[in-house]
């Protein structure tokens, strides 16, 4: 097992350090872990990265070799390495379960043990929901363009060699198909795809050659690529070589809209009238909905997904929120907010109620600051259970994370299925016990009437 325990920034340990020489270090403290608000045009995120998460705690060990290194640096002092040797994460964690939705304001998770233990995650789950979360929102938003058809991830390419990997995981919970990532496949079980690029067509002399070669190994349902040269003589060789029964074409260049429609005129006046049409080319998911009237039936996205589509990361932030006054693990914590301007926070630990209208579609997202909001039968609580303890709770199949985002995603209003100029999908309100708005702090949007 690899140590995750150097994934952190340096004035994490400095931090601690301090705080151990003034006596504070081990009070308990909870913090959270939220976006300040969602990115301009996006009507809602997508949480990604839970289950990467659990599994980096599980291996946040200090061992020899990164004790070795924080002396050599002179980062760490005897009392604090021997706390290091020792350390293991004796808390607790909620948060949004992966693949359910947030918005302005949520408390994906929620951390809480001593100062110690809690603020020495901090980089580490920050690295992990900011990139993968970024994915999985960008991912979303190109599954709802796509309106059904299918989008293989392909952003290998174009991202560093492992948040390739988490890439691939990320979308495929909001919904792509597939990964051209084998170690995705390997890693995560996500299913896996790749014909030929324009590399194998060159190879040979002529491109039937090329097609008669990709046919014979991968058989009449492979998917060829005809734009190297001639699109048009490339798709009346591929559909002769195969007597009309070819699975699909890809096209990679060229005005989509356009050419989709006169390809497929094409392939339908040579008796090709089942061969599908994949369209790859930079696509993101504004393109995606210029072709949603094109007769496309599937689609490759590499850059823009693994990139967030400009937003390659949420914004998340890593917050204290209430502390004791001492170390007794018994001692009640208070609420403690940070005031400055533009970036001030509200005090006390979040409960989370996603408030349900009569007909399935989501009105608000409740936050209780320390109660749990009131609800009736149609609503529902968004946060579980992770780490108990320090016991590792919360880990699911990815395939329970996938099916969560679509009931998710199928809660959402309409106004909140915008691509383009969208606003928060629904209001994010922090209520008090008494039901009522918290000092009328609405992160986003209008509260609702009944509040």
């Amino acid at each position: 097992m690899t140590s995750t325990a150097l994934l952190t920034d340096m004035y994490e340990l400095t931090m601690i350090k301090a705080a151990m020489h003034a006596g504070t270090a081990f009070r308990r403290c909870t913090f959270e872990l939220f976006p300040r608000r969602l990115p301009p045009g996006r009507s809602y995120g997508v949480v990604a990265g839970t289950g990467r998460a659990l599994e980096a705690l599980r291996a946040f060990r200090f061992g020899d070799e990164e004790l070795a290194f924080l002396r050599a640096n002179g980062i760490t002092d005897p009392e604090l390495g021997a706390w290091l040797a020792d350390y293991r994460f004796s808390g607790n964690i909620r948060g949004y379960a992966e693949g359910d939705l947030f918005f302005s304001g949520s408390p994906i998770m929620v951390v809480e043990g001593s100062f110690a233990e809690v603020v020495l995650l901090e980089t580490l789950l920050l690295s992990i929901f900011n990139h993968d979360s970024a994915v999985a929102s960008a991912a979303s938003r190109m599954t709802l363009a796509a309106e059904g058809r299918p989008i293989i991830e392909m952003g290998g390419r174009r991202t560093h060699e492992q948040a390739s990997v988490a890439s691939a995981r990320a979308a495929w919970i909001a919904g792509f198909g597939s990964s051209a990532c084998l170690e995705a496949g390997r890693s995560w079980g996500i299913p896996v795809s790749g014909t030929a690029a324009h590399a194998f067509t060159m190879l040979f002399d002529t491109e039937e050659e090329a097609f008669r070669a990709q046919l014979a190994a991968q058989g009449e349902s492979t998917t060829l690529l005809v734009d190297t040269y001639d699109v048009d003589e490339a798709i009346r060789t591929a559909v002769r070589l195969t007597e009309g029964r070819l699975g699909a074409i890809r096209i990679d260049s060229g005005d989509l809209s356009t050419e989709v429609r006169r390809v497929r005129k094409l392939l339908d006046s040579l008796g090709a009238t089942s061969t599908r049409i994949i369209v790859t080319n930079d696509l993101d998911e504004y393109q995606i909905a210029a072709l949603r009237g094109a007769p496309v039936d599937g689609f490759g996205v590499g850059t823009s997904v693994v990139t967030g589509s400009g937003h390659p990361t949420c914004g998340m932030v890593y917050k204290m929120v209430s502390r004791a006054d001492s170390d007794d693990r018994s001692a009640p914590q208070s609420p403690v907010s940070k005031k400055s301007k533009d970036k001030s926070t509200i005090g006390g630990q979040k409960f989370v109620l996603r408030e349900i209208g009569d007909d399935g579609i989501a009105t608000a997202e409740v936050i209780g600051v320390g109660v749990t909001p009131r609800s009736d039968s149609n609503d529902r609580m968004v946060m579980v259970d992770l780490v108990r303890d320090g016991q590792i709770v919360g880990t699911e199949p990815l395939s329970e994370a996938r099916a969560r985002h679509e009931r998710a995603i199928a809660e959402l209003p309409l106004p909140g299925r915008k691509i383009s100029r969208a606003e928060q999908a629904i209001p994010t309100v922090f209520v008090d016990e008494t039901g009522r708005p918290v000092d009328n702090v609405y992160v986003a949007g209008k509260p609702p009437a009944n509040l």
